[in-house]
């Protein structure tokens, strides 16, 4: 790869050429679609691992490479082969799929991002790598988090996602690569499945109550974390690759929320859905020291005032649309 640092102007909204690394997970499968949508389908590059091929839509909807964020030479070789000039990576282990494989996780998430943003670098792209609530540990304040506070996580996929950010910081502050961040709550979404989060029960409770089934809840009464539904995720991704860079003061990364809930008030909100649904507990005890090390809820104050973010659902809107959604496609 080239080593020579080209000083290219930050990107002011014009994304054209778009690769999404990490095209059909949970968060990439839905985003490469809504960018298509918003840039064409031909301009949006869907980059996947060998074993995770695209399918369905998201493989004939536009084109598709294999990119492994571990070599960077692919990685290379497909922005030169697109033209890219934005990259979302989103190449990375949830928190406890992270646990148990910690070496797997510094590898994919942080020598991964450090291949990103070296190609970033010499050939001018911008960069969205998402950070996470995760980023916080147990000396973190825990309510209304401040955008600027204490990070001490005590997991890997919080050590990873704190280097996230301070290396994101290293490539704007040196190299001038326009990379950008958001610190995602928990996601719930009914296209696709979740994989390994601790935030999960809040995703598998909606398909237990459609399917009629009684929920066995992870995570403890009482237990408050940040969460967001994948509409809402998906438009802080993009409107924050589109905002203006001379307004962006913290850039990597912005606390972003929606809602904050336990799993007693999700439930109830399904309930007023369907009065019979059961639910009861089983803590799983990885989980809930995860859980118990994040925010209850985010100041997200600075991505309202720094490039407008403001989330559509709340916790009722959500179920209600969830819900819907899920009774369509469990049904097919």
């Amino acid at each position: 790869m080239h080593t020579i640092w080209l000083d290219i102007p930050l990107l002011v909204g014009r994304m054209k050429n778009i690769l999404v690394i990490g095209a059909t997970g949970q968060i990439g499968s839905e985003l490469t679609m809504e960018l298509r949508k918003r840039y064409g389908n031909s301009n949006v590059v869907a980059g996947y691992i060998t074993g995770a091929e695209p399918k369905g839509e998201l493989k004939e909807s536009g084109p598709s490479a294999i990119v492994d964020v571990t070599d960077a030479e692919i990685i290379e070789n497909v922005v030169k082969e697109y033209k890219i000039d934005t990259i979302y990576n989103l190449a990375a282990l949830l928190s406890v799929v992270a646990e148990s494989k910690p070496k797997l996780a510094w590898k994919i998430g942080i020598d991964g991002l450090w291949n990103v943003l070296e190609v970033a670098r010499v050939y001018g792209c911008a960069v969205f790598t998402p950070s996470s609530i995760g980023s916080f540990g147990i000396d973190t304040p825990h309510i209304n988090t401040p955008q600027d506070t204490i990070q001490r996580p005590r997991t890997m996929y919080g050590i990873s996602k704190v280097t996230t950010e301070l290396l994101s910081d290293y490539y704007y502050n040196k190299y001038g690569v326009d990379t950008r961040a958001v610190r995602f709550p928990g996601i719930i979404s009914n296209v696709t499945p979740p994989g390994g989060g601790t935030t999960d029960y809040a995703v598998d409770i909606y398909y237990s109550a459609v399917k009629g089934e009684p929920f066995v809840c992870p995570i403890g009464k009482g237990t408050f974390m940040d969460m967001m539904y994948m509409p809402d995720a998906l438009n802080a991704a993009i409107n924050l690759m589109e905002a203006d860079p001379t307004k962006l003061v913290h850039r990597n990364a912005f606390n972003i929320t929606a809602m904050s809930f336990d799993p007693e008030m999700i439930y109830q909100s399904i309930c007023k859905h369907i009065p019979d649904f059961q639910m009861t507990y089983k803590v799983d005890p990885l989980k809930q020291s995860i859980a118990n090390s994040w925010p209850d809820s985010m100041d997200d104050s600075c991505a309202r005032k720094e490039w407008g973010w403001s989330p559509i659902y709340d916790l009722d809107s959500m179920t209600n649309d969830m819900l819907n959604k899920l009774s369509i496609k469990l049904k097919k």
